[in-house]
Order: structure tokens, then sequence, then C-alpha cells
């Protein structure tokens, strides 16, 4: 009787741990500079496919560690295309990545402060701390310390400079006053809260390298989520996608692959 059982037990559990892995949302590691498209890009996926999603936003260079390390990701939205080709070339990714979006750096700060001069205002008393991204793991940071550099800047600011771990807690420090003026995204002037009290310039893209932001399809969405995965990763480069990424602070890809 016992033999009759015990496969019959564990049927039930292996059916009941199926049924669980289906059961969960398709999981997207954004980086944090997306964290308003993302909400954006979801609402829209869900209401044409009726499929659920699950959002983990944090610094590009961190997830790409967590991937490596067997976090449950079906998809990674990186902002930049290095972390999702080294994923793919060290065999993390079902298929190569696809540039899904092109960010664009600006410098943000007080709405007293005069930004027709920049270079100039961040050299000066006036501004005791300039927030930046960590350029290790995020690849705004990476830019804006590429522009820094670029205009010559880097050595005489460095003291000043503050480090957050990603987009969004530079973000924080520029929308709590925490920080007088900082290098962020301009898809920061489209998300939902007030920003009166801010003021920003753009940079100009010639002191940084192009920030093509890549999406990967991982290896992870193999277990239970692909035809799922496949559709969000299809969905990216539809119109309806296009059209949100673009109204969002952000440019669209001339072309689409890698």
């Amino acid at each position: 009787m016992k033999k009759s059982l015990l496969p019959t037990s564990f049927l039930v559990l292996l059916i009941f741990v199926g049924n669980q892995l289906f059961a969960q949302p398709l999981r997207i590691a954004v980086a944090a500079n997306a964290q308003g498209l993302i909400k954006k890009l979801q609402a829209d996926f869900k209401k044409r496919t009726g499929l659920e999603t699950e959002a983990i936003i944090g610094a590009s260079g961190k997830l790409s560690t967590q991937i490596r390390n067997g976090a449950p990701y079906d998809l990674f939205l990186s902002a930049d295309t290095n972390f999702p080709e080294q994923l793919y070339t060290d065999g993390f990714g079902i298929q190569k990545p696809v540039t899904y979006a092109m960010g664009s750096l600006i410098i943000c700060g007080s709405n007293k402060l005069d930004l027709n001069n920049w270079r100039n205002l961040l050299q000066s008393s006036q501004i005791p701390k300039i927030a930046i991204a960590n350029p290790k793991t995020a690849p705004y940071g990476k830019a804006a310390e590429e522009s820094l550099s670029f205009y010559k800047l880097y050595d005489k600011v460095k003291g000043k400079l503050v480090q957050g771990e990603s987009i969004s807690q530079v973000n924080t420090y520029l929308q709590t006053a925490a920080v007088t003026i900082g290098f962020t995204t301009e898809s920061f002037l489209y998300e939902s809260n007030n920003k009166s009290h801010l003021k920003w310039a753009r940079i100009d893209p010639k002191s940084y390298n192009p920030i093509a932001q890549g999406a990967i399809l991982l290896k992870h969405a193999k277990k239970g989520k692909l035809a799922e995965a496949k559709k969000f990763f299809d969905y990216l480069s539809s119109a309806s996608a296009r059209k949100i990424i673009s109204s969002s602070g952000y440019h669209l890809p001339s072309n689409s692959k890698l």
C-alpha cells in the first residue's frame, strides 16, 4: 500500500510545484533609470496580453551580478548594452540582446541655480555636493564621469562628488534637496513626482558615449515562462511600446539590433 501511495503523493507534489511556478508573474530585472518607464510598459503589456509582470529595480551592474548568481529573472532591461552583451557571451541569455532605447544625460538642481554655465557653477562655492550614480554599476553614472572628464572638470570637482547606489538614489537626493545638483537621466523629468523646485539642462551628448539601453531574454525563462518572456521581448519593439518609450524621455534606436 505504501509503495502505491508514495508515487501518487510525489506526483501531487510535482503538480503543486509546477502550478506554483506557472502562477508566478514574469520577472523582469530593470535598470533604475527606467523605473517610471517600466510601469507604463507593464500596464500596456497587461492590457494587450493579460499577462502579469513583476519588475525588480536596481543598478544595472548589481542586477547583472544577481543574474550570474542565479537570481530568477526572465528578462533584463539594462541601462547599457555592455552588461547584456557580457551575459549573452557567458551563456546567460537565450538570444542576442537588442537595444530598446537611447538615453539622455541631464544636469539637474535647485531652481535657484543658473545652469546656463553649469561647468563654472560646479566649481563654485555655491555647490558643496554633486550627485552621480556609481560609475561602476550604473551606466548613467559612467556617462556623468565621462562628461566631467571631457570638460576637464573631474579632478577639479571629484571632492564634491556624492555617489548614489543607482540613478534612482540620485533622483531621491535631488527630490529631497539632499544635494544641490546632480547628473541624472532625462526620463526623470517624465516621472509623476512634482519637480517645480528643480531646474535642468541637457548635457551635450558629444561629451559621453551613447547610452544605448539593452534588453536580453534570459535562460531562466526556460524554467516556465519562456513563451511569456518572448512575448514581452517582442513587445518592446512594437509600435505601442516604442510610442511609450519615446514619450518617456528616451530616443528610439535607429537599429534595434546590437
